[in-house]
This record gives C-alpha cells, sequence and structure tokens, in this order.
C-alpha cells in the first residue's frame, strides 16, 4: 500500500521544512545541542504557531490531527532540533484536551508530560500513591522532557482504580533529576514526589476513563516515534548517498560499489515502506479505529527498528568519520537509537501486536 497525502499536507509538509531550513541551520542546531538549549528553539517553535498543530481551533490551536502530528515529528527529526517538550506534550493531549487551562500548555510552549518512563509503553504504565488528600508520592525514572514542560500529568492508584492528576513540576515536593542522554536533542529526568499537592485530571466517571486516556496516549507515542525514526532515516539516507559520491577508493567514488548502492538501497526501501506505515497508523489513531493500537504498534516495532538498522549502515557508509562529534551523522544515529527504545522498545510493541492479533486465529 502506498500513502498519499493531501495537497493541504504537502503543503504544510513543505512549509514546515522552509521554516526549519531558516530558523534550524546545523551549526545553528549544534549550538542548542552543545550548550544543552532546548528552550530556544521551543520558543520560537511556538511563538510562530507550529505548536498549535494537532490543537482543534476552537480550543485556540491550528488545527490539523494525526497525520499532521506525524509530518510534524518526521521534519522535526529531519533537522535534528530539540523536541523532547514538543513530543512529550502531544503524547499526553490525551490527557489535557478536556481541560481548557491545562490544553493551554500545549499551545504556549510550557507543555506537559506523563510521568511515566520514557523505556515504557505509556498504558502499562504503574501508577503512583497518593494521600487521602491528594498529595503524591513515588519516583520514576527517566521522565521525557520532565525538566522542560510546566505539568506533570500523573497516574495515581485508588481504591477505585488508576486516576490521573495533576502536578506542579516547579511545586513543593517535587524533585527533579536530569539524566544525561547520547542523543543531546532530548531529555529525561528522574522525578521525585514527596507529599507533592495535586489536582483531579480524569475522573473514573468521564467519558474517556484514565486507562483509555493512557491507551490513546500510547498509541499517539508510537505514532509519532515512528515518524520521528522516518525522519531520521530520511536524513541519514541523504548523507550516506552524498558521502559516498565524495569519498574515494582505488579512485573511483566508492558510491559506485555494489555493496556501498546495496546499503543505500535498502535504506531507501525501508524508509519508503515506513512511510505508508506511519501514516496510515496516524491515520487510524485520529479516526479511533477499533484496530488504532495494532497498527501504531506495528508502526512503532517495524518503523524504529528499521530505523536502527538503517542507522547503523550508515555509519558502516560513512566509516569511522560518521560518529566523530564534528560529522553531523551521529546527531541522526544517536537519534534513531534512542527511538527504538523511547516509550517502548520493538519487542514490547510487537507483543501488544501479537495480543491483538490473537483473535483472529
Amino acid at each position: 500500500m502506498q500513502w498519499s497525502l493531501s495537497e493541504e499536507q504537502t503543503a504544510y509538509r513543505k512549509a514546515l521544512r522552509d521554516w526549519l531550513g531558516d530558523v534550524a541551520p546545523a551549526d545553528v542546531v549544534r549550538s542548542w545541542l552543545e550548550t544543552g538549549d532546548s528552550a530556544t528553539f521551543t520558543s520560537r517553535f511556538c511563538e510562530d504557531g507550529w505548536c498549535g498543530v494537532g490543537v482543534p481551533e476552537e480550543r485556540g490551536g491550528q488545527g490539523g490531527g494525526m497525520v499532521e502530528l506525524a509530518l510534524t515529528a518526521e521534519e522535526l527529526a529531519r533537522h535534528a532540533v530539540p523536541s523532547a517538550a514538543w513530543l512529550a506534550t502531544m503524547v499526553a493531549l490525551p490527557a489535557m484536551e478536556r481541560h481548557p487551562r491545562v490544553l493551554a500548555h500545549a499551545v504556549d510552549g510550557a507543555g506537559a508530560t506523563l510521568a511515566v518512563s520514557a523505556e515504557a509503553v505509556v498504558s502499562a504504565a504503574r501508577p503512583l500513591t497518593a494521600d487521602a488528600d491528594g498529595r503524591v508520592s513515588g519516583t520514576v525514572p527517566r521522565v521525557l522532557a520532565a525538566g522542560e514542560v510546566g505539568a506533570l500529568v500523573v497516574p495515581v492508584a485508588t481504591d477505585g482504580g488508576t486516576v490521573l492528576v495533576l502536578v506542579d513540576p516547579a511545586g513543593p515536593g517535587v524533585r527533579i533529576t536530569p539524566r544525561s542522554l547520547l542523543d543531546r536533542s532530548r531529555s529525561v529526568a528522574d522525578v521525585a514526589f514527596d507529599a507533592a499537592p495535586s489536582t483531579p485530571l480524569v475522573e473514573p466517571a468521564d467519558v474517556a476513563g484514565p486507562a483509555e486516556v493512557l491507551a490513546r496516549a500510547a498509541a499517539r507515542a508510537a505514532v509519532l516515534v515512528a515518524a520521528d525514526s522516518l525522519g531520521t532515516s530520511e536524513r541519514m539516507l541523504d548523507m550516506a548517498v552524498a558521502y559516498s559520491l565524495q569519498r574515494h577508493q582505488f579512485g573511483v567514488p566508492i558510491g559506485s560499489f555494489q555493496a556501498v548502492k546495496h546499503a543505500a538501497a535498502t535504506i531507501l526501501v525501508g524508509g519508503e515502506a515506513a512511510r505508508s506505515v506511519v501514516y496510515f497508523a496516524a491515520a487510524s489513531v485520529q479516526g479511533g479505529d477499533p484496530q488504532a493500537l495494532a497498527h501504531a504498534a506495528a508502526a512503532k516495532a517495524q518503523v524504529t527498528a528499521e530505523g536502527a538498522r538503517a542507522a547503523d549502515s550508515a555509519l558502516t557508509m560513512h566509516g569511522a568519520i560518521g560518529y566523530t562529534w564534528e560529522h553531523d551523522l551521529q546527531l541522526f544515529y544517536k537519534r534513531a537509537k534512542l527511538d527504538a527504545v523511547l516509550y517502548g522498545s520493538p519487542t514490547a510493541w510487537n507483543e501488544i501486536l501479537a495480543t491483538h492479533l490473537l483473535p483472529i486465529r
């Protein structure tokens, strides 16, 4: 199956790519990553209205759905810009959308993140505990963008089941400890709650209960990380092909060697297949298809695994220079490797896919 974008979606992708080309050239991106400055890009990204994509117009956003968000993730990855806060906020959107005050975080750049480990599938998050007054206690390791956002959405266990509450990351009883990643374009931090005050976010009686909200968030995470991986693969292929025409051995470009041609063709085929998988899964999640989680699982498992393999192939085509700090390939290599485990490994998502396929047997 080959997925075709609408004229509006194609125009949107071009507009965003052109904007990123002006705002985030390679030398500027490097300066952000070297200094750990994600706020400068995030602020400009939201000031120019891009944060509002995927948020309904009646809620102050720019409209658009999951396909537009997947296109956004793909283009952000192609430029290796800091995007942890944006990704975390778009994943948390199902928990925020019925609360206008909280939803404003998605549009104004403050952002929000689900207090779940960035290594785990969102819907499998272990809830924390809270006392009778709603004060939250417990620790969550490696939360995506925890040090960058203005709100934490926390799953909490109660006698009636899991509920979602909102905690101020700058409030009392919250300690955020940043952790280093090889991929400097994203950030994680350990979050410790010690009787931290909270406010209810999604009540059990709501139309979409916490379990459904977390399942929707998991599907969104799978699609958007897969789209990010697609963007890195596309950029690594461009770089590898260009380098193969510049580097010479035995008096000819290495791109003329059959093994190098095969490696590039394999990346290309994987990327073309990934594109249809990602866009189809995005449309499925947006439309509320009963099999949306299975489609998202297939995208996350297949596309990110292929992206990690593409990174290895691109690095082999470059040789050792590709992993030096001076060469841009290492930015995309590290990003692709993180995508493979971000919000769940391919193995974890294949297990989810297998569970959905079992009734068919």
